[in-house]
């Protein structure tokens, strides 16, 4: 697979073997580990499972954004499996505490460490939606969705918060506040898109997602992500498809499937 970074020529080669790990090269060079690819190119992906971004619920949608934070920011891409480890942590500690196996006290560490990188979580998710808000909206509006938004829905968990509904945790087993359970809520003229949206404006909004974020990564990481292309053009008229080929088209390398490519016309004399 070759492509461009910046204005020097790229190439990524991936090895797949039955009974062997992954193994990659970037530009000639073997990497020590194929997720090293990460760092060094970004890849998204539209197929029409996608639309769970928009239709489903938000656990699918804070995976997305998640996913869209290590990849502008790589530094940050493993805050949210912390985040999520220090919360099973404190799940199984409410739990011992519930059983009579240990005390009140043993939930403190956990309960700090859960407000602390819940915190540094929703803030991260801020600084995402707020760089990609502008670029969505943008490419949202050409391809027919008017005034498209999204909106952070949750509060960074503290530690008074947390301790306050103590007693609800501990009969549940489980945290019941923080960004495990947030969602981002995707609108288009103040029309929530989930519960309000049709399967062709769901597909729109991925699209513009897709499309800020690509520019994003192109602005901020220096190089245009590759983007895989499934299925893209059914259910879009003629206008949003010359809107969306005029836009992959500065995009990066774009691979469409031969049957998602629309038919070339004969010369004619």
């Amino acid at each position: 697979m070759k492509g461009r970074r910046g204005e020097s020529a790229l190439e990524v080669e991936l090895t797949l073997a039955v009974g062997e790990g992954k193994r990659a090269k970037f530009n000639g060079a073997q990497l020590r580990a194929a997720e090293q690819l990460r760092s060094e190119i970004a890849t998204l992906v539209f197929t029409p499972d996608r639309l769970a971004v928009v239709k489903g619920g938000p656990a699918v949608r804070r995976a997305y954004f998640d996913r869209t934070l290590g990849r502008l920011a790589p530094a940050r891409a493993q805050l949210s499996t912390e985040y999520g480890a220090a919360v099973a942590q404190r799940n199984a500690a409410l739990r011992r505490v519930a059983g009579g196996y240990s005390s009140r006290d043993a939930l403190s560490p956990w309960t700090e460490q859960v407000a602390l990188l819940g915190r540094q979580l929703v803030e991260a998710r801020g600084e995402v939606l707020a760089a990609l808000a502008p670029g969505f909206a943008e490419r949202a509006g050409e391809l027919g969705l008017p005034a498209a938004r999204m909106t952070y829905d949750g509060e960074p968990p503290s530690v008074a918060a947390l301790e306050a509904r103590l007693d609800r945790d501990l009969e549940r087993g489980s945290t019941g506040l923080g960004p495990h359970l947030d969602d981002v809520v995707l609108t288009s003229a103040g029309r929530d898109l989930r519960s309000f949206g049709s399967q062709g404006e769901q597909r729109l909004t991925v699209l513009a997602l897709l499309l800020a974020e690509a520019e994003l990564i192109a602005e901020r990481r220096g190089f245009a992500p590759l983007l895989l292309l499934d299925d893209v053009l059914s259910e879009l008229d003629p206008n949003r498809r010359r809107v969306l080929a005029e836009r992959v088209q500065g995009s990066g390398q774009t691979l469409p499937p031969a049957g998602d490519r629309e038919p070339q016309r004969p010369n004619t004399p």
